[in-house]
């Protein structure tokens, strides 16, 4: 007898933010093209938000960084609104999207931890697979970090010549990480062996005093806390 097909797995169910209706259009039909994903809502403010994500128990939010709120500091609606929903909805991913590549908003968004946030530049709303891929992460509680906030911090780094407690090759997996590569893909891309990635990934999170703690996700947490002594 043939085999039953697949059963094909769950959609994710996503709720969306922004105030600009044709972006907020556009990224709606892009998710629901996909075939991954089930927008359940789409709001304008962040207020808004989180009364949606209270009726419809969505498994993610994609938000807008800065979008009218009545209680929320301005610039910043779309990082509180995030901070409320995890507080109140622990099991929803949230993933912010910026125009803005400036390290102080990933940090406001990481402040009280990684786990199931991820921040990235609106710019990766066009790439499909990106967006996609930080969606998936955050609903199964990981963490991404946009690379290009990366690679500008540490491109800021090296020409101020800071000296620091990581040596060369720790920085150049750090890099990898932030990229959100496995230690697999750090060592193909740094062409070096797993083992020795796993050393140099160890020494990072033992320099910068990292703890394996449930809502900490040791890789992002890496990125940003190199990133915060600049």
């Amino acid at each position: 007898m043939p085999e039953p097909p697949a059963s094909r797995p769950r959609r994710l169910r996503a709720v969306l933010a922004d105030d600009h209706y044709l972006v907020r259009e556009g990224t709606r039909q892009l998710l629901e093209t996909s075939g991954e994903i089930t927008v359940v809502g789409a709001v304008g403010t962040a207020d808004e938000l989180v009364d949606a994500v209270r009726r419809l128990g969505p498994d993610v939010v994609v938000t807008d960084i800065r979008m009218p709120g009545g209680e929320w500091r301005s610039g910043f609606e779309g990082i509180d609104a995030a901070h409320s929903i995890r507080a109140g909805h622990p099991g929803v991913g949230v993933v912010v999207l910026s125009q803005f590549s400036d390290s102080l908003y990933a940090f406001e968004l990481f402040k009280h931890g990684t786990e199931g946030f991820a921040y990235l530049l609106k710019d990766r709303v066009g790439d499909l697979d990106e967006l996609l891929g930080a969606i998936r992460s955050v609903a199964s509680g990981g963490s991404v970090i946009d690379p290009k906030v990366v690679e500008g911090l540490l491109a800021r780094r090296a020409v101020r010549g800071d000296h620091d407690a990581l040596t060369p090759r720790e920085r150049d997996v750090l890099r990898e990480m932030a990229h959100g590569r496995s230690n697999g893909g750090i060592a193909r891309a740094l062409t070096l062996s797993v083992s020795a990635v796993e050393k140099n990934v160890n020494s990072i999170f033992l320099k910068l005093g990292l703890e394996n703690t449930p809502d900490t996700h040791r890789r992002v947490a890496a990125v940003l806390a190199y990133l915060g002594a600049s």
